[in-house]
């Protein structure tokens, strides 16, 4: 393995064969993890030849994409990209993520302020963005955005123990704590269920996380 891209799903089944279809543009190296799904997502991904890991139950989107880093690792990969697999990130954009880390060790995707972007999204993950620079004085255009890459020594370093989405957090404050070297890159987005993602209610549980992580350390 070389270049590794990997697609944490749950009940994905619609969606899985089209997003595996254009990451494969790109590269054969690609690990699906099923989170537990209810539905066909599995079946989908074997049928299109990838690699599947399979959760019995459902663990959370950190448990899903830390099995398959901890796999892509343990086999020599040696860059990985991580990506969604409901069709909101453009799998286009991941030569560009490849580009970027020859001089970077991790690069952070951050959305287009785009219209289509719903509000409640667009404040919760504002406020995140806002408590990362006050609590760790880390600048991050899109804290909750999953596009990411990095190199395989740099994921010895922000290896998460959230199971949560608060894994995106939590790989940006070890990323500044380690003083890796990164990037952001703008990506274009598409809002196909505009509930899903970091709720205000999200929000505000994820900087009490950070909060009670800053009074630890």
């Amino acid at each position: 393995m070389q270049d590794v891209v990997i697609i944490p799903a749950h009940n994905e089944e619609k969606n899985i064969g089209e997003v595996i279809g254009k990451v494969k543009q790109y590269t054969n190296n690609i690990i699906v993890v099923d989170d537990g799904s209810e539905d066909g997502t599995s079946e989908k991904a074997k049928q299109l030849g990838v690699k599947v890991l399979r959760h019995s139950i459902n663990l959370g989107k950190g448990a899903a994409l830390k099995t398959g880093c901890d796999f892509a690792y343990n086999n020599g990969a040696k860059q990985i990209t991580v990506i969604d697999a409901d069709g909101q990130h453009d799998p286009k954009e991941i030569p560009r993520f490849f580009e970027s880390l020859k001089n970077n060790e991790i690069v952070f995707g951050y959305r287009k302020q785009a219209n289509s972007m719903p509000f409640v999204l667009k404040f919760g993950n504002r406020f995140i963005n806002d408590s990362l620079r006050f609590l760790f004085k880390i600048k991050i255009n899109d804290s909750q955005c999953g596009y990411r890459a990095f190199k395989a020594d740099a994921y010895k370093k922000i290896r998460w123990s959230a199971r949560d989405y608060y894994m995106e957090t939590e790989m940006i404050v070890k990323a500044g704590k380690h003083h890796l070297k990164y990037e952001q890159i703008p990506i274009e987005t598409i809002y196909g269920d505009k509930y899903k993602g970091t709720t205000v209610a999200d929000g505000l549980k994820i900087v009490m996380k950070m909060c009670g992580w800053r009074l630890l350390k």
